[in-house]
């Protein structure tokens, strides 16, 4: 009996050492780290995220924020440009890349297949459109004749006919009294006579003169009232004449329905529009794109908002401007393999930098304080 209570101990410490070891013993294991070959990385040139110097390295928002998290973690880097987004997923897909950098969306489509790690930045989609689509449109023939039958123009007749009825009246009261009188004696047609005069007085054109000079001090006193009419009446005219309105009428994506955009292939801005329903050229490249809008006249550009802002701040000032606010907006992050070891030790060195200070510092020399990448981006 002893001996059984003896073994019966032995095997409720065995058990129990069995039960409450394996979280400890789980939770201790070292933090997956790559093997000692560099670390391949899958990258396209996209400006301001991945963009090659003169010297042939690289550089860019994602280049400088990967080089900060290998110096953290010890790693090397090895690049590998794959052309485009999609030749970068293709990369890691197949094995040739070990993560993906640069202006790449986290979208659930591409989560079925890869992992990624936590968001790098925040934007969404923007448009640019050809810096003459943003002058004041000047109407034609069929905007002067929509205007002179306009509400607004017979509301103007009617203001000027109504202020000239009292002067009319006290200049014809007045100047039908003299020997020779300038306007008829007679109520008609003595009144419209006298209409002529305070509509004329009133828009700067008269052919009947005061001679009383009572009638000459409401003439002076009624130029000057004629001064203000036209003043209002000019603005007026003009405000409606150009409306203040772009020529391209582009604002946002409900917009571009019926006008040329362009866009990269391959890309979530693509993915959007055509979900839209917009017809869109599609193009290798951003660079073709904006080709497409300095050269062949076309009316926007749809693409990630710091790309194109960035574009638009530096080599296209003068070109293109940034139309209506971002929209679709989307994160931004690495791109690994499903299960892949890097995740886990990249996520905690991207919480590192941001605790310390280095993420903002990248992210302020590359975007400054633009609240377009505040939000989600894409590509």
């Amino acid at each position: 009996m002893r001996w059984c209570a003896v073994a019966a101990v032995v095997f409720c410490v065995s058990l129990l050492n069995m039960v409450f070891g394996v979280v400890p013993q789980a939770s201790s294991q070292p933090e997956p780290q790559p093997d000692d070959k560099p670390v391949t990385v899958a990258i396209h040139p996209l400006e301001p995220f991945v963009m090659p110097t003169s010297s042939g390295e690289m550089t860019g928002f994602s280049v400088d924020l990967w080089e900060e998290i290998t110096k953290d973690l010890g790693w090397s880097t090895e690049y590998l440009d794959a052309g485009d987004v999609r030749g970068q997923l293709t990369a890691v897909a197949d094995g040739r890349a070990d993560v993906a950098i640069g202006g790449i969306s986290l979208t659930a489509e591409r989560e079925r297949s890869f992992d990624f790690t936590q968001p790098t930045l925040g934007s969404g989609l923007q448009i640019i459109v050809p810096v003459h689509d943003t002058r004041p449109s000047v109407p034609g023939l069929g905007g002067y004749l929509d205007l002179l039958f306009s509400r607004t123009m017979l509301i103007w007749l009617a203001a000027a006919v109504v202020v000239s009825v009292v002067p009319a009246h006290i200049f014809w009261l007045i100047e039908r009294r003299n020997a020779k009188p300038v306007v008829s004696r007679s109520y008609f047609p003595g009144i419209v006579q006298s209409f002529g005069w305070g509509i004329g007085s009133l828009v700067g054109r008269n052919s009947t003169y005061p001679t009383r000079a009572v009638t000459k001090a409401l003439a002076i006193l009624w130029g000057f009232a004629g001064i203000v009419f036209i003043a209002f009446y000019s603005a007026n005219l003009s405000a409606t004449l150009t409306v203040a309105k772009l020529d391209a009428k582009i604002n946002g994506p409900a917009d571009l329905y019926g006008k040329s955009v362009a866009t990269v292939e391959g890309t979530t801005a693509a993915n959007f529009l055509r979900g839209m329903g917009i017809d869109t050229t599609e193009t290798k490249t951003i660079e073709d794109s904006y080709h497409l809008l300095r050269e062949e006249g076309y009316d926007a550009v749809v693409f990630d908002a710091p790309v194109l802002r960035y574009y638009v701040a530096h080599r296209g000032e003068g070109v293109a401007v940034t139309a209506g606010p971002v929209f679709q907006e989307e994160d931004q992050g690495f791109v690994l393999g499903i299960h892949s070891p890097l995740r886990k030790p990249v996520n905690q060195a991207l919480y590192r930098l941001r605790e310390n200070g280095t993420y903002n510092l990248i992210r302020e020399k590359w975007f400054g304080d633009d609240a377009a990448t505040s939000a989600g981006d894409l590509n």
